[in-house]
Formats: C-alpha cells, sequence, structure tokens
C-alpha cells in the first residue's frame, strides 16, 4: 500500500513538517532528511498499530517549500 506523505517547510516556525491522514501522521523536523528519517520510523509503527500491516508499504513524499523574498 502506498502512503503519500505531504511534506511543507513553515518558514516562520523555521521547521519541515509532514502530514498523512490514512495513517495518521503529524511530525515536524529542522530539516529535511532528519524529517524523512523520522516519517519512515513513525509511519511504520502507526501502521502496525492500527493493524495495517500484511502488504508491503511504500511512502511517496510530496514536498512544497515557500519562501518570501521581498
Amino acid at each position: 500500500m502506498e502512503h503519500i506523505i505531504e511534506v511543507n517547510w513553515d518558514e516562520a516556525a523555521g521547521v519541515w513538517y509532514a502530514v498523512n491522514d490514512s495513517i495518521p501522521l503529524a511530525l515536524e523536523g529542522k530539516s529535511f532528511d532528519a524529517l524523512i528519517d523520522r516519517v519512515k520510523v513513525a509511519a511504520l509503527e502507526l501502521i502496525e498499530l492500527n493493524g495495517k500491516i500484511g502488504t508491503p508499504v511504500q511512502l511517496c513524499f510530496k514536498g512544497t517549500r515557500r519562501e518570501r523574498i521581498a
């Protein structure tokens, strides 16, 4: 099963955050790579806790970063 993880930059807070409703998941991290690592661990734990493990799990990360420059 594929889960699409939305990853966005919060300029005001200075953090990346990831959300997914089907797992459900909401995490943040100071760097994009650190957040991806956290999501991989947490997503598998949440999927197992919700009894949804049994088929291969794939995560698809879709990221957006917007910054005001002027």
